[in-house]
């Protein structure tokens, strides 16, 4: 089961960023969430992390939280369950050299899951995440205005909100994030970790 959003009554949000670490976008986004006095979740693919570990420590130390989001990005429904085991695995082995403890949960490349993938997740123990504001498409860099847009409209108590932190040029997805973290703080919203956002599931 893909988990979009947690029923709460707590004003809380949860930010989270696919695809990275990454040396440029991701201190970014430290910094803007450093100044909002908020934390967020990155769902980082093994093959950055082994390629920036100094980038992915960074993201641990300042007390965020960091996702499996597997090895190399593949379609996770075109593999094999050996394939697939060793995505997971791969990752989570660079996720505990950088935190001590294995990730407490899962982004599915491409959000692309089935009945077997969604039964190997919950044999592994790994909650599925997904988000709500899947339009804003924020990796096909639709323009800042567009992100933020779509993205205002999924606000609400319990939302998970992704956007992208790797692959390519992000700078406008930094830029939105900027603005929104701002807005939501500024509204009276706390900015959580997916964990702690599951904790205040009602």
């Amino acid at each position: 089961m893909l988990i979009q959003s947690v029923n709460t009554s707590s004003k809380a949000v949860a930010f989270t960023f696919d695809d990275g670490p990454n040396p440029v976008y991701t201190p970014e986004l430290l910094e803007i969430f450093a100044e909002a006095g908020g934390k967020a979740t990155f769902y980082m693919i093994g093959e950055q992390i082994a390629a920036h570990p100094e980038v992915a420590r960074l993201v641990h130390e300042q007390g965020h939280e960091i996702g499996n989001h597997s090895y190399t990005h593949p379609n996770m429904t075109e593999l094999s369950d050996e394939e697939f085991e060793s995505e997971l695995s791969r990752t989570e082995e660079l996720i505990k050299q950088v935190t001590g403890t294995r990730a407490a949960t899962m982004r599915l490349p491409y959000l692309a899951g089935d009945e077997r993938v969604q039964a190997i997740l919950e044999c592994e123990g790994y909650p599925s995440i997904g988000a709500l504001n899947m339009d804003a498409k924020d990796w096909d860099m639709p323009g800042v205005d567009h992100i933020l847009e779509t993205t205002r409209r999924e606000v609400r108590n319990g939302s998970i909100l992704i956007f992208h932190d790797g692959f390519g040029d992000r700078s406008q997805s930094v830029e939105a994030v900027r603005v929104l973290t701002k807005e939501l703080t500024a509204s009276g919203y706390r900015l959580v970790t997916v964990s702690e956002l599951l904790r205040l599931a009602e």
